[in-house]
């Protein structure tokens, strides 16, 4: 009998798996175009047959591909695509520009989940999007094209994979939370220091602080913080501050989160931090953190650092490096001068805990794993950017039917999930870094929401920071849901005593 390698198995029990996890594949190599719209077959990617979809002007077009739903059974399918760009106009939305999307009509309503694609001029670069599937998909089309921009681009190797791609990392023996109390329950404040709002935190026996190094007025400074000088400038300024800070905590027993809001470079308008495209600034943030490591030295009251604020990648040029990477080398020049100092680290984009799904641990020990929880936006953030006349009252409810889903306590479960798997496939901490509900949210839907959010962190001991204490308002629990009224409440609203309910659990240090 002739015994087969085992190096043979194994490479066809591996091929065989990823054809099983196939649900889509085209090249575009046949003869005939396959899916329904525009576009056409041209040499392309390698000299083979790809499809080219171009506009002249501002608008939509695209080609579609009709996916069985009953293939979309999995709780993750990830999306490929390779991708070339000529002339790619502005996007008028942050959604718009290069379209790899799927779009799903579920019993609720529809979803469009879609793989992020620069504009402007690049050549082939390939594209990878983990999502997450909403329940009961009725049906699926995968649409490729142009969304309300010009310009000319090219698809080849489009594919839909069950599952996301398999990630390395050790697991831990024990979770490393970065202090010694049961648990963190606090708020996220700065950056301006006032002595009587620290007296009425430690007074509501809150023991933590995520101290923001956070500029104002934050758009304009998005410009401003490209110029090195500039930033330096406002560095050492928000630092005084955080000084001040400090002393007061030391003062009031509450440890404090330093966290870097700003990125060096700021942010372009679609949220991508320019580090990520300008080696000099992603130099500079190292330099940061030199500089904020050397100043806290032994200060026992900073538990840990928060490296960055809500990374945002987009398109890494080639010099630069991507976030975990660079979150790493920030975390080693801190460690050089500060051994034993934690960090924190959120994932891109924006934070989210989405960004946990093909996320693997930091090479780093004493490394705490944040995110921010502000899903559904819709209801979080409802009259948040629109003037006071444009929001159409009642408003967004929770719970209820939000943008064609129901929204719960089970789908904030399902929206955290890529973190509370994460934590459990590596047994590491998680931290709420910011979660909020405008507070004129109709009804007591913004305390609902709080209530549910709260009741999933404490089931899974994870540390939270509510945001925000006394910065603008509309967050503030102190307020009442009278949109109209600036005034704090004369009595406590539902939603302060909610914090002041669970920061009544918390041991000092």
């Amino acid at each position: 009998m002739r015994c087969i390698p085992i190096w043979i198995l194994l490479l066809c029990t591996s091929l065989l798996w990823a054809q099983d996890r196939t649900i889509f594949f085209c090249d575009f190599d046949k003869d005939t175009l396959p899916g329904s719209g525009e576009g056409q077959i041209v040499k392309g990617y390698k000299d083979t047959q790809s499809l080219q979809i171009e506009r002249s002007d501002p608008g939509s077009t695209n080609r579609r591909y009709t996916i069985d739903p009953a293939l979309l059974s999995d709780p993750t399918v990830t999306m490929k695509a390779t991708v070339k760009a000529e002339g790619i106009s502005k996007r008028p939305n942050p959604w718009n520009g290069i379209k790899v999307m799927l779009m799903l009509e579920t019993e609720g309503g529809y979803h469009w989940p879609q793989i992020q694609i620069p504009g402007g001029d690049f050549d082939w670069r390939d594209f990878a999007e983990t999502i997450r599937l909403p329940a009961h998909i009725k049906r699926a089309t995968l649409v490729v094209g142009l969304e309300e921009v010009r310009g000319r681009v090219w698809f080849d190797n489009l594919e839909i994979h069950r599952g996301r791609p398999s990630r390395s990392g050790k697991r831990y023996p024990a979770i490393f939370s970065g202090h010694d109390l049961p648990r963190l329950r606090g708020v996220m404040y700065g950056p301006t220091f006032k002595e009587e709002d620290f007296r009425d935190l430690a007074g509501w026996n809150a023991n933590q602080i995520r101290w923001q190094l956070n500029w104002v007025p934050m758009k304009a400074a998005e410009e401003w913080a490209r110029d090195m000088d500039a930033y330096d400038k406002w560095l050492d300024g928000a630092l005084l501050e955080c000084d001040k800070a400090l002393a007061a905590c030391e003062k009031y027993r509450i440890k404090v989160l330093v966290d870097l809001h700003c990125p060096p470079g700021g942010r372009a308008e679609d949220g991508v931090c320019r580090m990520f495209q300008e080696k000099r600034y992603q130099d500079h943030l190292l330099q940061i953190w030199d500089k904020v490591a050397t100043r806290y030295k032994g200060r026992s009251v900073v538990y840990a650092y928060d490296l960055l604020n809500e990374a945002v990648e987009g398109t890494v040029s080639p010099d630069c490096l991507h976030w975990r990477d660079l979150a790493t080398e920030a975390a080693r020049v801190i460690r050089r001068i500060d051994p034993d100092k934690p960090v924190v680290f959120e994932p891109s984009p924006w934070g989210s805990a989405d960004g946990f799904d093909t996320l693997s641990p930091l090479d780093l020990d004493r490394v705490i794993y944040s995110f921010h929880m502000y899903q559904p936006h819709q209801f979080t953030h409802q009259g948040v950017y629109e003037d006071k006349q444009a929001l159409a009252y009642p408003g967004v409810a929770y719970p209820g039917v939000i943008n064609g889903q129901m929204w719960d306590k089970e789908q904030l479960r399902r929206a955290m999930m890529p973190a509370i798997e994460f934590q459990k496939e590596f047994n590491v901490q998680i931290y709420v870094g910011e979660f909020s509900a405008i507070r004129w949210a109709p009804g007591r839907s913004a305390y609902l929401y709080l209530r549910d959010c709260i009741e999933l962190f404490e089931e899974y001991g994870w540390d939270w920071s509510y945001h925000a204490f006394r910065e603008w308002d509309g967050w503030s629990v102190e307020h009442t849901g009278d949109r109209s009224n600036r005034r704090p409440s004369a009595e406590p609203t539902e939603r302060q005593q909610l914090l002041v309910s669970y920061f009544t659990k918390n041991q000092r240090p």
